[in-house]
């Protein structure tokens, strides 16, 4: 990690830029060209009082937060599970939870969801090394990506599966009514104000009433579409701007392989020299929940955008490939790989990066110093021990002039260098569970959610476990 002179790339990690293919080069789509649909009647699939658009993490803690203080919650979800990039898109590293000093702060919904992974599901740091600096046991735990700049955090890895399952049962529990295989399309709007959203099924095009809507899309689809400002502007060369589809290998013995990391680093580095001589992109392998798994998070692809369906598309038939290539190599050269055999590809591709709500507030790099915001929603760990814990303002999960909605998530409003934490999951279940909690009492009150008082907020945040800021409400 190191800053460059712009003060916003702070990731260091191999990326790739690549080209077009071949096929997209021949046959260029049509896009000057254009149908004119008849206007048609959509039919009122339900009413509720919060709707919940997306069913990733953040949008997962929302819809329990939400349900848990009485509102009729719906969560519309596209994939056939919850979790999002936490499960389908096998992010199962969550990244950490903890601060530089071994103090868990992003806690609520995200703390009760990993409590409740069975034994096995779930590995990890012990709580009670989590913010030694003991070289031998910091050293040990990097390898398994739970250590950083000498310091052991709370980063474990967890069985996607058992992930899906505690999410559904917690939606379930709280009272929420998950609808899956349903794509939220496109907003229903009021003047300013978001009342529910257009979804595209099996059953065609229906639609969802709500009092308030949570757009948890990742991408800011509804936010967009609805008119409300945002921000696209990316480091390129900055791992938040890539792409890439996730997959694992099973029949793999990961102590081995990393003993050989650990004893032979030269010979590790000559391997992936070798690896990206021979396929040009080329990823390490990491730890899972189990040493029998391998999971690789890239090849990381740059010059692609994702809101575009072509550059998607082109995204995973390279990813997929390169599944295959990395099967073949690590094979013949990685030990504890011989037996390697391709376990699951991610059914989600791994975005990083679309838009960025602006809202009334935002998470910016000055905010890095330990201020505390005046409307303070949540804690997050910063980048690296040279920074203080950074404090989550309401404002940004709030449109700057768009009514009935709020934007947790990876689209928050946030600069570009924040983006680069604030989009990873555990700070997606911190929005979101803000973000729910907000909602419900919107809709309860009759109000848009910029007039809830934060204060409100904060303390039926409080109740449900999340970590504050020491004031009245923590």
């Amino acid at each position: 990690m190191s800053d460059t002179p712009s003060g916003r790339l702070f990731f260091q990690s191999e990326t790739f830029r690549v080209e077009a293919s071949s096929a997209r080069t021949r046959h260029p789509r049509v896009t000057a060209r254009h149908l004119t649909e008849p206007a048609r009647e959509v039919p009122i699939h339900a009413e509720c009082d919060v709707l919940v658009v997306g069913g990733g993490p953040a949008g997962t803690a929302a819809a329990v937060a939400s349900s848990r203080l009485g509102a009729r919650t719906m969560l519309l979800e596209r994939h056939n599970h919850l979790g999002g990039l936490s499960t389908g898109g096998l992010v199962i590293w969550i990244d950490r939870m903890t601060d530089w000093s071994g103090k868990l702060v992003i806690r609520g919904f995200a703390e009760e969801y990993l409590a409740r992974l069975p034994k096995g599901a779930i590995s990890g740091p012990p709580r009670e090394a989590w913010g030694s600096r003991d070289a031998a046991t910091a050293a040990w735990w990097a390898l398994r990506t739970a250590a950083f700049h000498g310091t052991v955090t709370h980063s474990p890895t967890a069985d996607p599966e058992w992930m899906k399952a505690v999410a559904l049962e917690m939606v379930i529990e709280a009272g929420a009514e998950p609808l899956f295989h349903a794509w939220g399309a496109q907003p229903v709007m009021q003047g300013d104000a978001v009342r529910g959203a257009i979804f595209e099924s099996k059953q065609g095009r229906r639609a969802i009433l709500a009092k308030v809507v949570v757009d948890a899309t990742g991408d800011g689809d509804l936010f967009h579409r609805a008119g409300a400002a945002c921000s696209d502007d990316i480091e390129e060369a900055d791992i938040h701007h890539a792409m890439n589809t996730s997959w694992m290998f099973g029949g793999v013995d990961m102590v081995a392989y990393l003993r050989w990391r650990a004893e032979q680093p030269e010979q590790f580095a000559a391997f992936l020299q070798r690896g990206r001589e021979a396929h040009g992109q080329f990823e390490k392998a990491f730890v899972s929940w189990r040493n029998d798994v391998a999971l690789f998070m890239g090849p990381r692809m740059t010059g692609f955008s994702a809101v575009a369906v072509d550059d998607l598309t082109e995204v995973e038939i390279r990813s997929h490939r390169l599944m295959l290539a990395h099967l073949d190599f690590y094979r013949a050269h990685a030990p504890g790989f011989a037996g390697a055999w391709p376990l699951l590809s991610a059914p989600q591709l791994g975005i990083r990066h679309a838009r960025r709500l602006i809202g009334l507030g935002a998470v910016t790099r000055a905010m890095w110093d330990g201020r505390v915001a005046p409307d303070e929603i949540g804690i997050s760990p910063p980048l690296s021990p040279r920074f203080a814990n950074v404090s989550v303002p309401y404002g940004a999960l709030v449109p700057a002039r768009l009514d009935g909605l709020l934007a947790p998530g990876r689209h928050l409003s946030c600069d570009a260098t924040s983006h680069s934490f604030m989009r990873e999951i555990p700070q997606c279940w911190l929005t979101g569970h803000a973000a729910g909690v907000a909602a419900a009492l919107a809709a309860d009150r009759g109000v848009e959610p910029r007039a809830v008082p934060v204060q409100d907020i904060r303390q039926f945040l409080h109740a449900q476990g999340a970590h504050l800021t020491a004031s009245g409400a923590a």
